[in-house]
């Protein structure tokens, strides 16, 4: 069976990653699983640049003939020039709970009317492939910042980001929802699809 390294050690996004390449049928494990440990240095400028260095360093340790894949995303909000950005995960500091960053920006955002509280997920996923060539695709979707937290079945930012179209945070979203339409869905689907030329361009 076919393998894909994915470069995270977060168990909300595996299990998201998981359920939106399944009809691959690949086996999918993480950095860990796969036994490799080693130290990732994000000082990317770009989503783009950020994920493409996480898949090179885990390619480096992995073993020969496996897709390596790892994403950089975030939460971009307009009225605050862009922040958190490619910080999102470091954001007033790596163990900061993110009840604690998600009242934060409500808290900056004190005042500031909806049509100027607009936001964006946004998700890069880069991958390696078996013969070395490499390949980065985006993401985003479309929101804004609620007033207060909302919703138990996402993580992150997801308790304070609103869909219009939904009327609600991607945190009261159920998981087959947010897949739907994430920025890190439409990624990894765009992805998916570039494995799959990949692997027809092979005659596998």
């Amino acid at each position: 069976m076919k393998k894909v390294v994915f470069a995270t050690g977060n168990k909300n996004k595996v299990k998201e990653i998981h359920e939106i390449l399944k009809d691959l049928d690949f086996e999918i494990v993480t950095m860990k699983e796969a036994g490799i440990e080693t130290e990732i240095v994000e000082n990317g400028t770009t989503f783009e640049e950020n994920a493409m260095i996480k898949a090179e360093t885990v390619a480096k340790a992995a073993e020969p003939g496996v897709y390596v894949m790892a994403d950089d995303s975030g939460l971009v909000i307009d009225h605050l020039n862009g922040e958190p950005g490619i910080y999102s995960a470091r954001y007033m500091g790596e163990d900061t709970s993110y009840d604690v960053k998600n009242n934060n920006l409500i808290g900056r955002l004190d005042g500031v009317p909806k049509e100027e509280r607009t936001a964006r997920f946004v998700c890069a996923v880069a991958c390696i492939f078996p013969d070395g060539s490499k390949h980065c695709v985006r993401g985003t979707i479309e929101g804004y910042i609620g007033w207060e937290q909302a919703g138990e079945n996402g993580f992150g930012y997801d308790p304070i980001f609103m869909v219009d179209e939904y009327g609600c945070t991607t945190a009261q979203m159920t998981p087959e929802q947010k897949n739907a339409i994430s920025h890190r869905g439409q990624a990894l689907r765009m992805m998916r699809e570039e494995i799959i030329k990949y692997e027809d361009s092979c005659g596998q």
